[in-house]
């Protein structure tokens, strides 16, 4: 039976699994705040959507920064990507102390920039881990196994946060919550992972640490990915910033009452997390038939379906909760064939001496995405019904752009 079970589990190495288990414990930080982070500013410190917007997406300029160093460091022989790594939590965690001491604006955004560079030193420097200890055609399911440990952990950490919020109702504790996990983290770094790549002495000398930069953004197959992933993430951030929200304030749920109560908000994202997670793994061996775009292309078919039911959710009357159920499990779905694929395909097509770079690139596209979706959203918000509702068929139509992009880049990455 235990050899039947660990079967299903694909055979990678040890440094895998560590950094999974590491990322399962942050997340589960995560997981306290990600969901209530704009319900609490909106609701409880007092400030408008579209100002939680602007704090929120703000905090990706530091992203942007962060992302940049975080590609110089990952392929730098004097930091590496372990340092690089613990770097990245230690920054976090001090973000946390001042987004759970946050009373206005200015402190919501000086949060979030901390937040935002300790986020972009992250993305790199492990998913060059990842795919330096990984075969190419192992790749898809090592990064689903590390976003198996970041759905579960969300899942975990949305269930105990909304436990926290139903008994103590002090948001603030969520935020204190996050920043041990991610003291937590650097101690699974710091005395569990070692150095994954063997530098040469010649990579050190030779090389301006920022010419990389200048041969990833010459690299044409590259750069229309980019292009195309940054839709990829504006649509996250719209899930994770402006969906609850809208959620919460804006779905009817019977006669003239507006808005799911939190407990309902927690259960829907719970059950959006879980399915992830349990789906996880058998999508990245599904997408293995496929070529990384056309997997991409899937991804996106999902995502217009699930914009397209946000919007049903909103519009009708007539059982909102299971219209609400069914576009977060497709929702999933769609966020379970973007990741592995996306970083796989990036992998594949960086020099391994320069794959910080473009991880660092790649990853560049969350902070941009980041930075439109949530201004973006509580702008939406802020509007009249009408703007509001129709928002969510405007995203849905901006899929089709991608979706073109994604057939040429396939034709591309043939040649």
């Amino acid at each position: 039976m235990f050899n039947k079970i660990s079967g299903q589990f694909p055979s990678l190495n040890r440094t895998v699994w560590i950094l999974a288990f590491g990322r399962l414990l942050s997340e589960i930080g995560t997981g306290f705040v990600l969901f209530y982070a704009s319900i609490f500013f909106v609701n409880q410190v007092g400030l408008s959507a579209t100002l939680v917007g602007i704090g929120i997406g703000s905090g990706q300029v530091a992203g942007v920064f962060g992302r940049f160093f975080g590609g110089v460091f990952t392929d730098s022989q004097s930091w590496g990507r372990r340092r690089t790594l613990l770097l990245s939590a230690a920054i976090s965690a001090l973000a946390d102390v001042v987004l759970a001491l946050t009373v206005n604006f200015p402190t919501l955004l000086a949060g979030n920039l901390l937040m935002g560079l300790g986020v972009g030193l992250y993305w790199p420097a492990t998913e060059a881990v990842i795919a330096d200890i990984t075969a190419s055609d192992k790749r898809n399911e090592a990064f689903a196994v590390t976003r198996v440990a970041d759905s579960l952990g969300l899942g975990i950490g949305v269930v105990l946060g909304g436990l926290i919020i139903s008994t103590a109702g002090n948001y603030r504790w969520l935020f204190a919550a996050d920043g041990i996990s991610f003291l937590v983290f650097f101690a699974v770094i710091y005395f569990a992972v070692q150095e994954s790549y063997q530098f040469e002495e010649q990579e050190s000398t030779q090389r301006n640490p920022f010419q990389g930069w200048g041969i990833a953004l010459r690299d044409r197959a590259f750069v229309i990915f980019l292009s195309i992933n940054i839709l990829f993430t504006t649509y996250i951030s719209q899930i994770q910033s402006t969906l609850p929200l809208y959620f919460r304030n804006y779905v009817h749920t019977g006669g003239d009452q507006l808005g799911f109560p939190p407990q309902l908000i927690s259960a829907f994202f719970t059950w959006h997390i879980t399915f992830a997670a349990i789906m996880q793994l058998p999508m990245a061996k599904f997408l293995n038939r496929f070529r990384r775009a056309q997997a991409l292309t899937f991804s996106l078919s999902l995502w217009l379906a699930g914009f397209v039911l946000i919007w049903a959710t909103g519009m009708t009357q007539q059982a909102p909760l299971v219209i609400a159920i069914i576009t977060l499990g497709i929702l999933s779905l769609g966020l379970n064939s973007y990741t592995p694929s996306a970083s796989s395909l990036v992998a594949d097509i960086a020099p391994a001496s320069l794959r910080g770079v473009y991880l660092s690139l790649n990853s560049q596209c969350w902070a941009v995405g980041f930075f439109i979706g949530p201004p973006l959203g509580g702008w939406a918000l802020d509007q009249s019904r009408a703007v509001t509702d129709q928002f969510w068929l405007a995203v849905a139509a901006t899929t089709l752009i991608g979706i073109f992009g994604l057939r040429y880049l396939n034709r591309l990455l043939k040649q």
